[in-house]
């Protein structure tokens, strides 16, 4: 049994973090969907610029497109939809024989509406529509605004993957949002069969954390957070208001481990994963990672530590100066500009594709 075996058996999700229209046509995502146990796969814009800035895959879509005067951010919620159906089409075998649980993909809307409330709903709407898929989560951040979007589109039906959370205390408020929007439907009469899942960021901690703390604490603080917020996500699934939505037909809404590729190179490329492989979780991994997983020895579930003995070990974290309700505030933040310059140089780069490709002639010298 390999890694991504193990992992199965101990009850967790294997997704990757990836996509690229390279992926799907050279047939890589079907060869890892079919022997690395990935039953799901997760987008964001910096996933996508670089596949847009890596390959020319994209090109003849861009040329006939803008030809037709499709531009900007229509262009490329296309040309990012055009991957993910592709994407959604493999898994849907997995996503109907996990009962909905399995086998998604995710599209995020624009960043640019990240205080946008109603915007953001529109836009979730809209892209759900478009994709015209069951199993395409659509990505909205857990920020103030992101929640007022998150219940509404849960109530309208749409799946959410919340993206951008950070601490124990916005998975709770993501958590909080799920279950509105399926109070809502529950009293509306609509069924509760809405999906959602809640992506808990966690190596961003250590590279925020790293240089402030002594060797012994290093690349530490993400899992700490990470183990936090299973604690509360285990309590909220033995909830009575949990309790009386299950009854009623609803899913839970499964906590999803992001940001688990290492970004210190001393440390060993499974760090996350193994510290995290828990059951009726997802580990969504890039493409990195997802190698070092595949040829690894087979991962346990691990000894975690207790809630109180996680909240002990979070003193010498503060008392490096390292004020953790503060950091999980900025991260979120720091983690919205961040995708906010992916999507605009997104935008940038098709900008400066579109021009060339309509000075271009239609057919080639000489063609008929």
């Amino acid at each position: 049994m390999k890694g991504p075996q193990s992992l199965q058996r101990i009850g967790q999700s294997l997704w990757l973090d990836n996509i690229t229209r390279t992926m799907l046509d050279d047939g890589s995502l079907e060869a890892l969907i079919a022997t690395q146990c990935v039953t799901g796969l997760t987008s964001n814009p910096s996933i996508f610029q670089a596949a847009l800035a890596g390959t020319a895959a994209y090109d003849p879509q861009i040329a006939q497109r803008s030809r037709e005067g499709v531009e900007g951010e229509a262009l490329f919620v296309e040309l990012a939809l055009a991957d993910l159906r592709r994407a959604a089409d493999l898994l849907r075998a997995t996503h109907e024989a996990s009962g909905g649980v399995d086998g998604w993909v995710s599209m995020e809307v624009s960043p640019l509406l990240s205080q946008d409330a109603v915007g953001s709903v529109a836009a979730a709407a809209r892209i759900f529509a478009q994709a015209d898929r069951p199993n395409l989560f659509i990505k909205i951040p857990g920020t103030p605004e992101g929640l007022k979007a998150i219940e509404e589109s849960i109530f309208q039906g749409i799946p959410v993957n919340v993206t951008l959370l950070f601490s124990p205390e916005q998975y709770l408020a993501a958590a909080a949002a799920y279950w509105r929007g399926l109070e809502r439907r529950s009293r509306a009469g609509l069924h509760l069969r809405v999906a959602s899942v809640a992506s808990l960021f966690v190596s961003r901690w250590d590279v925020a954390a790293n240089e402030l703390l002594p060797a012994a604490l290093k690349n530490r603080l993400g899992i700490l957070i990470a183990v936090r917020t299973y604690h509360r996500y285990r309590e909220s699934l033995a909830s009575g208001r949990w309790e009386r939505l299950a009854q009623e037909g609803a899913l839970p809404q499964r906590l999803l481990w992001a940001s688990t590729g290492v970004k210190d190179p001393a440390a060993d490329p499974t760090l996350y994963v193994q510290a995290l492989a828990l059951p009726q979780t997802i580990n969504t991994l890039p493409s990195q990672t997802l190698r070092a997983v595949a040829s690894h020895a087979p991962f346990d579930c691990p000894a975690i530590l207790s809630d109180a003995e996680a909240e002990q070990v979070s003193a010498p974290f503060e008392a490096a100066g390292i004020g953790l309700a503060g950091l999980g505030g900025q991260l979120q933040q720091d983690g919205e500009a961040a995708f906010r310059v992916s999507w605009e140089k997104i935008l940038q780069l098709l900008a400066a594709k579109i021009p060339a490709r309509r000075a271009a002639p239609l057919h080639p010298p000489g063609g008929a």
